[in-house]
């Protein structure tokens, strides 16, 4: 029972679950999707695979006692559609499928948090150590850390989160 619970509150988190003061990035990176997280996060850059790593839930810690929290936009948001695209390769309901069954079969204690605007994830993120999130790149918050991807920013040429 307590199983079928799970996955009846993943399924309606993946369907869709403020504070200001963005610090913008360069004109180039309007349409890019920064990956942010805590100052304290012992990451700067990232390898694409080992994102990918993270939002499968294959990779589930930064560091031995630092949990990762995903932090994913509510559907409908540009930065969720970036994400489910171009890094999970996933449709909406693969994406659903896809966590319900890994919480089913044990292999991660949950899916991720859905959020719902940019002030959110910047509010998740600053309260919960190891949080992860996607925002739009001219909007990202000021006191969280931006990641490299393949040692590229938003607004580089070849960054991937498009």
């Amino acid at each position: 029972m307590r199983m079928l619970w799970k996955c009846t509150m993943l399924l309606a988190m993946a369907c869709g679950g403020g504070l200001a003061g963005t610090a913008p990035l360069p004109a180039g990176g309007e349409t890019d999707i920064a990956v942010v997280v805590r100052p304290d996060v012992p990451v700067e850059n990232l390898t694409f695979a080992e994102l990918r790593r993270l939002l499968l839930g294959d990779r589930q810690f930064w560091s031995s006692n630092l949990r990762v929290t995903l932090l994913i936009r509510a559907p409908g948001a540009r930065e969720r559609e970036v994400v489910l695209k171009t890094i999970y390769q996933m449709s909406e309901a693969q994406f659903r499928q896809y966590w319900i069954a890994k919480v089913f079969r044990a292999e991660a204690a949950a899916g991720p948090r859905i959020v719902y605007s940019n002030e959110m994830a910047e509010e998740l993120a600053n309260a919960i150590p190891g949080a992860l999130a996607f925002v739009a790149a001219g909007q990202v918050p000021k006191g969280l850390k931006v990641l490299k991807i393949n040692g590229l920013l938003p607004g580089d040429k070849g960054y991937p989160l498009r």
